[in-house]
C-alpha cells in the first residue's frame, strides 16, 4: 500500500469513526435524554441515554474530579498522540493492523472530544443483552475501539501467525554448496 493511500485510509477511518460517534451522540441527546428506554428485539437491544463519568462500565466514576481528569482525559489523550504518531509514521504495518489501529484511534479520539466538551463525561446510549446478562451502556466510539481490537486479534498477527519473510537480497542469490544440494537431485536415476 502506497504511503499516500495508507494515510488516506487512516484519516478516512478516524474521521468516519469520530463523525458517526458524535452525530449519534447528538441524536441520542436530543431524542433519548428525557425519554424512557426504547426496547427492541424482545429486549435484546435497548436505546437509553446515560452520561458516563467513568471509563468502561463506569470504572473511575467515583474518583475525585482531578484524578478523573488526569486518568480519563489527559492520560488517554497522551496515549492517543503516541498511537497516532506510530500509525502515521510506521510504514511496516499490515493493512489489517493499520485499519485496526485507525479504528481504535478514531473511537478513542471521539470519547476524548466528549470528555472535553462535556466537562469530563461521555454520552452512552446503547445496551444489549440476553436474559439477565447485559452489556454496559456504550456508544459508537466504543464499538469502533472494540472492532479495532477484534480486527487485531483475528487478522493482525496476534492469533494468526505472521508469515515468514521471504529470502531477499544476497541470501537469495548465493549458490548452494555441494553439501546443501537436494539429496537425490543429480545422478540418482
Amino acid at each position: 500500500m502506497s504511503n499516500r493511500y495508507r494515510i488516506g485510509v487512516i484519516t478516512s477511518i478516524i474521521s468516519f469513526s469520530i463523525l458517526l460517534d458524535q452525530i449519534t451522540k447528538r441524536i441520542a441527546e436530543t431524542t433519548l435524554k428525557t425519554a424512557p428506554p426504547k426496547i427492541y428485539l424482545d429486549d435484546f437491544f435497548r436505546l437509553q441515554y446515560a452520561e458516563n463519568m467513568g471509563a468502561m462500565l463506569g470504572f473511575g466514576s467515583n474518583w475525585p474530579d482531578t484524578v478523573r481528569f488526569w486518568a480519563l482525559t489527559v492520560g488517554p489523550a497522551l496515549i492517543l498522540v503516541a498511537l497516532l504518531g506510530y500509525l502515521y509514521l510506521n510504514r511496516n504495518m499490515t493493512r489489517s493492523q493499520t485499519i485496526a489501529l485507525a479504528l481504535i484511534a478514531g473511537g478513542g479520539l471521539s470519547n476524548i472530544i466528549d470528555r472535553i466538551w462535556n466537562d469530563g463525561w461521555v454520552i452512552d446510549f446503547m445496551n444489549m443483552g440476553i436474559g439477565g446478562l447485559r452489556t454496559g451502556i456504550f456508544n459508537f466510539a466504543d464499538v469502533s475501539i472494540m472492532t479495532g481490537l477484534g480486527v487485531m486479534l483475528v487478522f493482525g498477527g496476534i492469533l494468526v501467525p505472521e508469515k515468514e519473510p521471504e529470502e531477499s537480497g544476497a541470501e537469495a542469490e548465493q549458490p548452494k554448496s555441494a553439501d546443501e544440494t537436494d539429496v537425490g537431485s543429480v545422478g540418482d536415476q
